[in-house]
């Protein structure tokens, strides 16, 4: 009976070996030479990126100098200071090294506001002729900002876990607020600003799993021309999953700081004297297709 036995499970062996072979030769044959090829690559070729922005956003605005009063946009005006808004990124690395990237971004601010201002304050119009807001006077504002990146990187450090990269771009940021009130003459106490600033930056992606990587950066820019003064610092920080190999979800913090002067109407894309100082702080949750 023991020898029977024995003599099936040889029998059951051969009859397995001979029905899978095919298949097992045909697996071996698909393989490709160096066995790391079969690790996907962690930093992708291509992706686009859009979510929701939750921004707390702190302005000042000087319109006129010298006594021309900088006024807080939120608290005078009455201006929203939490917004959410539509966030869009796209990035591609145009090389076989993915050392190489093109990034470009974009988001928009628009905020409105009537109020009865509860002081009196101060600006200056065009002509640089003093105006006076009395208290109790009904004022409507806007200040509208859109926020739009175009950046080249270098990966001088890159492996499967890190990617660290230098980056040189340019910021366009067209800003326009505007106030009008009782005794202010339509298209005075006007600010736009459309000029492109330039930025250096700092980037770098960890992959912390397969799964879960860190993506942080940063970017500034310090610009003076003749009257105008320009700044910009911006940091950057998310984390992502990736539940499925070509789509990730995100969660991210963004600061910016930007500060602008011109003290006269010499600099291109400035139209009128004054100054900016805007700020946000906010929270991005987003989904990406990558490849």
């Amino acid at each position: 009976m023991i020898q029977d036995m024995n003599t099936y499970k040889k029998a059951l062996i051969v009859a397995l070996t001979v029905l899978w072979w095919p298949t097992v030769n045909a697996y071996a044959d698909s393989m490709p030479a160096n066995p790391s090829a079969l690790k996907p690559e962690p930093w992708e070729k291509f992706s686009v990126s859009l979510g929701a922005f939750l921004s707390d956003t702190q302005s000042g605005v000087r319109v006129g100098s010298g006594i021309g009063l900088e006024l807080d946009v939120e608290d005078v005006l009455g201006l929203e200071g939490q917004t959410t808004v539509l966030r869009a990124e796209t990035h591609w690395r145009f090389t076989r090294s993915r050392r190489h990237r093109l990034d470009a971004s974009w988001f928009a601010l628009r905020r409105d506001a009537k109020r009865s201002v509860g002081a009196d304050f101060d600006i200056k119009d065009r002509n640089g002729n003093t105006v006076t807001i009395n208290a109790g006077t009904e004022v409507t504002s806007h200040f509208n900002l859109d926020i739009i990146e175009a950046a080249y990187s270098y990966s001088f450090l890159q492996d499967d876990r890190v990617d660290l990269a230098a980056s040189f771009g340019a910021y366009v940021m067209p800003i326009d607020f505007g106030i009008s009130a009782t005794g202010l003459a339509q298209g005075d106490g006007q600010f736009k600003f459309t000029a492109p600033l330039p930025a250096l930056g700092l980037r770098m992606d960890v992959a912390l799993t397969p799964r879960w990587y860190l993506r942080t950066g940063s970017q500034f820019f310090y610009v003076e021309y003749e009257n105008f003064t320009g700044q910009l610092l911006q940091m950057r920080a998310a984390v992502e999953f990736l539940p499925v190999q070509h789509f990730a979800v995100g969660l991210g913090v963004d600061t910016l700081r930007l500060g602008l002067e011109n003290k006269n109407e010499d600099y291109p894309g400035v139209d009128l004297k004054g100054n900016v100082d805007f700020r946000y702080t906010g929270l991005q949750l987003y989904g990406k297709v990558r490849f």
